[in-house]
Formats: C-alpha cells, structure tokens, sequence
C-alpha cells in the first residue's frame, strides 16, 4: 500500500495511492499519524477499499503533496552508513551506528521550497532511506524483531548546513540539521511488503546534473539492525521517523559546490517516490 497527505499545510487529507487513484481514508482515519500506523491500518483499509468506503479524492492532482506522515514525535537519524560517504567527509567507516536527531518541524512536502539558513554558505544534499514506526519499539532482542515494529518507508532529503554541523557545533551535528524544512519527506509512505528495502536505488541531481547514485545494499547497517540498535538507547514511538544515511556523492565531499539560492534538488528512491525542491535565500519577515 501507498498512502500521501495532500493539501496545504497543517490541513492535509489522508489518501491511499491506488495506480493513478488518491482515494480519501478520511473514513478511515483523519491522518496519517502514530494512533494510525499503531491499529493494524492495513487490515482496516483493506476491508474499507473491499466494502466502497473509499472514495476518490476530487482535485487531488490540483492538490499540494505534504509529508505522508503526520509531524512525527522524534527524528532520529544515522550518519555516515554509506562507507564511500565517510571516506569522502574525511572518516572510516563507523563501527556502531551514529545517531544524532533532527526537529520534527524539520518534516515538510516533498516538493515545498526549502530557505537556506541566514548565514549559511555550506547547505547540502542527502538523499535517505526514511523507515517509519508503526509499533512501539524499545528494548528489542534482535534485529529480526524489528520488522514488526515498522510501517513503511519514505523517500527523505536530510538537508544539512555543514559549517553549522561541523564547525560551530561543539561537537554535536545537530545544529546543522534543525533549519525549518530540512527534511522534506515523501511523496508516499510504501509498506513493507511493496518493497525490497535491502535492494533500493537512491539518486539525486543538482539543476538536473547527477550527483548521488547508489543503493541501500551499501549500507553499513541495514534497516533491522538500525532499529534493533536504537530502541537499546530510545523508545521509538508510532509516527516517528528514522533516516538511514545517505550515499557518497554530496557537496561536503569536495566534488560539487553547495547550495545558493536559484537551485532545484532531486532525489529519487527506487519503489517510493521522487521529489523536487527549490531553495531560496532567507529574507527578514517583513
């Protein structure tokens, strides 16, 4: 199953992705939120599709795409998990994953314009692998346990500000994560069973020239085993959002310049969506 949220933000309608159908779930559910993912929301849109609940949404074309998940509770994230990707930012590769959290506010559409932070002269790209909770995960046995804790899997673009991350940072890398709209997410949340998440594509492009192209083969530490890990340190709660790493092929490697006001990113994972942002200059509110 494929599900979105379409609409301006703050009133997105829930929708199910059926071929070229947005079928509203507002029978089903009012969002695309943690009670949701919690409630065995596939058997309950499953039987809602089989008995005519569902109802095509008029003008979903016309429509705004927002996340496809409800702001999430927490963020967490994973660094250099590529190992191409921490040789090019000047490290080898992690032993145990690194973790390090992004703002909920951060979570916007997938093709909403994105500010560049006053001062910033470092804003990157990073395409990610986005796995979504679906049941409360702490304290797991194994990494086998963690599929039943994950209700699907998003495209998302882990926008960074580098010299906010690496050089005033203290030592924490969150500061350059946190700007508002730092990590448009979406189009769809896909389930489990639509995707080989271990065997996934992952690109992106700079004013339509490629930049990343890898696969989530490449990872360090795949999808269960990130899970696993984390619940040891935090209690993953329905909604929130994890993001995997991203792949060599950024600004911070040296090879491409950052980003400037003017420019359009891409990103595309196999299976779950493409989106397309462009970034502005921050003005003062007037």
């Amino acid at each position: 199953m494929k599900f979105a949220r379409l609409g301006a933000p703050g009133s997105e309608i829930p929708v199910l992705v059926d071929g070229d159908r947005h079928l509203d779930l507002r029978p089903v559910t009012s969002d695309v939120d943690g009670d949701f993912l919690s409630s065995d929301f596939r058997a309950r849109v499953s039987s809602a599709l089989d008995a005519g609940e569902l109802t095509e949404l008029a003008g979903a074309a016309e429509l705004r795409i927002g996340a496809p998940i409800a702001r999430p509770s927490a963020v967490v994230c994973i660094g250099q998990n590529y190992a191409a990707h921490a040789r090019e930012s000047g490290a080898e590769p992690p032993t145990i994953p690194i973790m390090f959290l992004k703002t909920p506010n951060t979570v916007v559409g997938p093709n909403d314009t994105v500010t560049i932070p006053r001062g910033s002269e470092k804003t990157d790209w990073e395409v990610e692998l986005g796995i979504v909770i679906g049941e409360r995960a702490a304290y797991l046995d194994s990494p086998e346990q963690a599929d039943a804790h994950i209700a699907g899997y998003v495209v998302a673009n882990d926008v960074s500000e580098r010299a906010f991350q690496m050089e005033v940072s203290g030592g924490q890398w969150s500061k350059g994560k946190i700007a508002f709209g730092f990590n448009p997410t979406g189009p769809w949340l896909v389930t489990p069973d639509e995707v080989d998440v271990d065997e996934l594509r992952l690109r992106s492009w700079v004013n339509g020239e490629p930049r990343q192209d890898s696969n989530t083969n490449d990872m360090i530490f795949d999808v269960r085993t990130i899970v696993h890990h984390l619940s040891q340190y935090v209690t993953l709660e329905p909604g929130d959002l994890i993001l995997t790493g991203t792949p060599q092929g950024v600004a911070f490697g040296g090879k491409f310049p950052y980003l400037t006001a003017g420019d359009v990113v891409e990103i595309e994972i196999e299976g779950l969506g493409r989106q397309r942002q462009e970034f502005v200059a921050w003005k003062a509110a007037e």
